[in-house]
């Protein structure tokens, strides 16, 4: 009669909720955070107003907390604290967003932002596992749902007035006065005095049906998804049964006869592939009928799924493969150090493959991509084989995780598109691709504006400046802005087929 009863919400009871409506700092923290996020994010490229959005997010979110005081609830459900590695991955999130304030470049910067997306959820959940970060994801549909009606408890509280001094929504209603008076006041005086009025333009945005349309459309996407943010942070999910990295034991010969079995065609593969996986340009030259390019993407692919898919199978070896008895742990040490180690031979295969493509056909983003996450291969094997002399690594997975969002950044701050540009420009002149460079984002004119051919630097330059937009401060970029000072005025052609036209004579 008197509880606690069980609960009976989605996710048995993950989302235990705060006790108590939102705080005032919080409402206000959020109210902020969306005014900001409203007035600074840019929709379509990269640029500073994403580091001055998150900024405000994450500084929302060290606000809230549910109020304080008043009887004691009936039921308490102790929340976990926060840990360091949580506001680690905080401090990743920011670093990833921040990475469009300095590169221009889409592609990586849509990369950053789906890492954040991981990051975000590792921040707030606190889970240790993959299983724990898929359930984060999950259960954020129905941490927005039950933030509205917590901040709305939250909202209401505020109406009333506590004390002496006045209720918080008078004094919301003072500052909109304020503001009203100001602008009614601002406008009379701007309309008298044009110095005033020339001020009053660079202190105040200009405000249009399509300023006034993109404020709306922020302010509505980011409300819930900041309040489901809050109600996690506020009240943590309960994932600590999903962190377990062990599960139900099978015997030792239901797992080392199949995974034994892999380990030898794995071994098989690597002797009869050798002359193949590190022939290098030996193997090509002395094969006859192939190519560079044949030689580089056969069986590439392949590799790299088997590379991904080896690390599922060793993901579950370590979680169902008994390790209690002497034998069970020389077992798993022999059968899964050996896979590893054959995986780490391909790996290397993978790399030398790309090496050689990339010294024939020159460096590209696809190309860079698939060297970069290779290596990310190679790292979370090498963690592995560590992971191998106490048997048990319940750090693994984030740790994985860590090598790829350090990765991440690593590859911001190398500038991969102004590195891509120079190493086409370092090949010979007439397998430069002129097309392809003027793909490339304004990171990469630092380079370009060493085109030897007038024609082929002016077409380069000029189409890359149509794609740089305009010059409003929430998509300033330090990439742009660089470019910007290089390229300077110049007359643009319509389209790089016009330059083409007009270089060819047609």
């Amino acid at each position: 009669m008197y509880g606690p009863w069980p609960d009976l919400r989605a996710w048995n009871g993950r989302l235990p909720g705060p006790g108590r409506p939102a705080s005032t700092p919080t409402v206000a923290a959020l109210v902020g955070a969306v005014l900001v996020i409203a007035e600074s994010l840019p929709l379509d490229r990269p640029g500073v107003g994403w580091l001055v959005s998150v900024v405000a997010a994450a500084i929302a979110l060290l606000v809230a907390r549910p109020v304080t005081g008043g009887p004691p609830p009936l039921v308490t459900r102790p929340a976990p604290g926060t840990r360091w590695d949580q506001y680690a991955w905080g401090a990743a999130t920011i670093a990833l967003l921040g990475v469009g304030t300095f590169r221009a470049a889409g592609w990586l910067f849509a990369l950053c932002v789906a890492t954040a997306a991981l990051t975000s959820a590792l921040a707030l959940g606190g889970g240790r596992s993959m299983r724990a970060v898929l359930t984060t994801y999950a259960i954020s549909f129905f941490a927005v749902l039950y933030a509205l009606p917590w901040l709305g408890r939250g909202l209401t509280r505020i109406r009333r007035k506590s004390g002496d001094g006045p209720a918080p929504i008078r004094i919301a209603g003072t500052a909109a006065a304020s503001v009203v008076l100001l602008a009614v006041f601002g406008l009379l005086f701007a309309s008298a005095d044009p110095a005033f009025a020339r001020l009053s333009e660079s202190l105040i945005p200009e405000i249009g049906v399509g300023s006034a349309f993109r404020w709306i459309f922020l302010a509505v996407l980011a409300t819930p998804v900041l309040a489901g943010a809050l109600y996690l942070r506020v009240a943590p999910p309960h994932l600590a049964d999903l962190d377990q990295t062990e599960g139900g034991k099978v015997s030792r010969l239901e797992w080392a006869v199949p995974l034994g079995l892999l380990t030898l065609l794995f071994a098989a593969f690597v002797t009869v592939q050798l002359a193949v996986l590190f022939g290098g340009e030996r193997h090509v030259l002395t094969t006859a009928g192939l190519t560079y390019a044949e030689y580089a993407r056969g069986g590439f692919w392949q590799l790299c799924f088997v590379i991904g898919l080896t690390l599922v199978v060793l993901a579950g070896a370590a979680r169902w493969a008994p390790r209690e008895a002497p034998g069970d742990r020389a077992v798993f040490r022999c059968v899964l150090g050996a896979l590893t180690l054959l995986t780490l031979v391909i790996v290397a295969s993978a790399l030398v493959r790309m090496q050689v493509y990339i010294d024939t056909y020159g460096l590209t983003r696809l190309r860079l991509l698939v060297a970069c996450c290779e290596l990310w291969f190679g790292v979370v094997l090498l963690m592995v084989l560590a992971a191998g002399i106490r048997i048990r690594a319940p750090w693994l997975p984030r740790a994985a995780i860590a090598v790829g969002v350090l990765a991440l950044i690593g590859l911001a701050v190398a500038n991969p598109d102004l590195r891509i540009a120079r190493n086409q420009l370092d090949r010979p002149a007439d397998r430069v691709d002129v097309r392809y460079l003027s793909g490339l984002s304004p990171d990469a004119v630092p380079a370009l504006t060493g085109i030897d051919d007038p024609d082929d630097r002016f077409c380069v330059l000029n189409t890359i400046s149509l794609g740089m937009g305009g010059n409003e401060w929430r998509e300033w970029n330090l990439g742009r802005a660089t470019a910007r000072d290089l390229i300077g005025d110049r007359p643009r052609p319509v389209n790089l087929y016009q330059c083409e036209a007009s270089r060819f004579g047609y």
